[in-house]
């Protein structure tokens, strides 16, 4: 899993998509993104923090980054699991209630609440610009548990077995071998 947090030091002295293109897998590996280098459209968009013509050019650098990674073989599922306003309030709501839960709750998930419209208009953006078919993103209802599970669950199973991936042959034959 590859989490990103505001940029250290050193991510700051190389440009945005620097930090995300170390966290690619290798050949035969698997990584989970949260979040990404998609925060470069998003937050810096709603929370005015730069330029409108530095943010907008970004869509055209993830597409050109995303293209590349795949012409080099790596597979990219995008989702996006869209919880609606309320069930997001009644989950919040749940996690201050239950203090089993108050490690999930983070003060700093209440203050983009104040901002939902903003923050609607620019992931319709991201989802819309950003999806092609190198990359495509996958928008999951995500209200219900079960069925965001569901419905990711098959995309991924999907994709495996478009890759008819097979155990490897033995490099010698096993019969007649005794172990006791």
């Amino acid at each position: 899993m590859a989490n990103f947090k505001p940029l250290s030091l050193e991510e700051l002295r190389h440009g945005y998509l620097w930090r995300v293109h170390q966290r690619v897998p290798g050949d035969g590996g698997l990584m989970v993104f949260n979040r990404s280098h998609y925060a470069d459209v998003l937050a810096v968009r709603v929370l005015k923090l730069v330029p409108r013509k530095m943010w907008q050019r970004k869509y055209e650098h993830i597409n050109g980054f995303e293209k590349m990674i795949s012409d080099e073989g790596t597979l990219i599922l995008k989702f996006y699991l869209h919880i609606d306003k309320a069930k997001q309030r009644k989950r919040l709501r749940a996690r201050l209630l239950d203090p089993s839960k108050h490690w999930k709750f983070d003060r700093s998930d209440l203050e983009p609440r104040k901002l939902w419209p903003a923050y609607t208009s620019a992931y319709e953006d991201v989802l819309s610009k950003t999806s092609t078919s190198a990359a495509p993103w996958y928008v999951v209802p995500a209200n219900k548990k079960w069925f965001r599970n569901v419905v990711v669950g098959t995309v991924l199973v999907d994709a495996l077995e478009a890759f008819s991936m097979r155990y490897p042959e033995p490099q010698e034959q096993f019969v007649g071998i005794e172990i006791d």
